[in-house]
């Protein structure tokens, strides 16, 4: 029987949610990143909508950590600060209850960018995963344009 790690403690498999996840259509829209310099996020349009923010609102990291669950909040500071010391990536999910109300799980998925040995931004994308954790269901992902060539 194999475990995994989830928000600071190990649980087993057996009693984990088995569904699969299917990783956002479009990658552009649930992309975010994070300039560590300024603390500057850039997020796509599905992450805004995660987060309850409209579409033009450009949300201050100081702003969006309010709105994790404190368990979450205190796992992805730890995630984040061992991801910028040690230029690793992590897969965290995370309790949010977001602007326009409610509650979700999104899963975050972070790896650094370096410039030499040195971790200038983190970025990433984020999905819904909420069905998992027997919230609710997850929120759709608008299909991408076909592309005429």
């Amino acid at each position: 029987m194999a475990d995994r790690f989830d928000l600071g403690r190990v649980i087993e498999l057996d009693s984990a949610p088995s569904e699969l996840i299917v990783a956002p259509v479009d990658t552009l829209a649930s992309a975010w990143s994070c300039e560590l310099a300024g603390q500057r996020l850039d997020w796509g349009a599905s992450v805004r909508r995660l987060f309850g923010y409209p579409a033009d609102h450009c949300p201050l990291r100081e702003e969006v950590v309010t709105l994790y669950e404190e368990s979450s909040r205190a796992a992805m500071e730890r995630l984040r600060a061992h991801a910028i010391r040690h230029r690793r990536g992590f897969t965290l999910d995370i309790a949010i209850r977001p602007v326009d109300g409610g509650r979700r799980w999104v899963r975050l998925v972070t790896m650094p960018v370096c410039e030499g040995k040195t971790v200038t931004c983190l970025k990433g994308w984020k999905a819904d995963v909420s069905h998992l954790y027997g919230d609710t269901t997850p929120m759709p992902v608008p299909a991408m344009p076909l592309s005429r060539g």
